[in-house]
């Protein structure tokens, strides 16, 4: 607030009175004032920039509220809040987190504070059609902050077939996925092509795990589906299971 202008509030509240641009008498006013803040106004007041009678005349009463990454209690309420306000909003049914993506909100730092919160319930409520939200549908900023220990996991064996598609039809839970040999007889390898190969026989491994279902093999192999779909696309790999799976 410039200074010009926060004399003209303070004249306000001293005068409790305020007189409209050609109006010929001023104007009585009755009011409380709710004022909050980001900022160190006393920092401010000492640096000349917020005048300092202003600065008592709206410390009246001081509440400070910690940020959200120091009050992480409070993320499910608001949550339930949230989610209540932007379902019914767009008369859907309302949705739920689960314990692992829960955990990732906790941990997330939330520079954008409760406003972040609000906004990343209303982002679901738009682009979530489901009824139970996990890791993986969260944006990406939120799943590097996931605390939840592998051990908690359960253990995943991959099993290779010579033929992916053979694989599919026959699986081999007992023979692991194994780093393919690797020939240096010419004395160079073609690296992009193994990482493709073993890439390839992940893919097809995890979605035999999911029994088609891609979200599920996205999951298993901690991709966004989006990404998933992109790579068995590429791989032309599609044909093996249907585009909606």
């Amino acid at each position: 607030m410039k200074s010009s202008l926060q004399a003209k509030l303070l004249r306000v509240l001293q005068e409790k009175e305020f007189e409209p641009v050609g109006a010929l008498k001023p104007i009585p006013v009755d009011t409380r004032i709710v004022a909050a803040t980001h900022c160190d106004l006393e920092q401010l007041v000492a640096e000349g920039k917020f005048r300092e009678d202003l600065y008592y005349r709206l410390s009246v009463i001081p509440l400070n509220l910690p940020p959200l990454r120091e009050r992480i209690d409070d993320i499910e309420l608001l949550l339930e809040n949230f989610i209540e306000k932007f379902t019914s909003q767009r008369g859907r049914k309302p949705f739920s987190f689960s314990k692992a993506a829960y955990s990732c909100l906790k941990s997330h730092k939330w520079r954008g504070n409760v406003r972040e919160l609000q906004n990343l319930v209303q982002h679901m409520s738009i682009l979530y059609s489901g009824e139970h939200i996990d890791v993986s549908d969260l944006p990406d900023r939120y799943k590097m902050h996931n605390p939840v220990q592998q051990t908690e996991l359960k253990p995943v064996e991959f099993s290779v077939q010579p033929d992916e598609r053979l694989a599919l039809q026959q699986p081999a839970p007992q023979e692991t996925l194994q780093i393919p040999d690797v020939s240096w007889e010419e004395g160079s390898v073609d690296f992009k092509e193994l990482i493709s190969d073993f890439e390839t026989k992940l893919i097809v491994q995890a979605m035999k795990m999911a029994d088609g279902n891609k979200k599920e093999a996205a999951r298993i192999l901690n991709l966004k589906r989006t990404t998933l779909l992109e790579k068995i696309k590429k791989k032309d790999i599609s044909t093996i299971w249907g585009e909606d799976s």
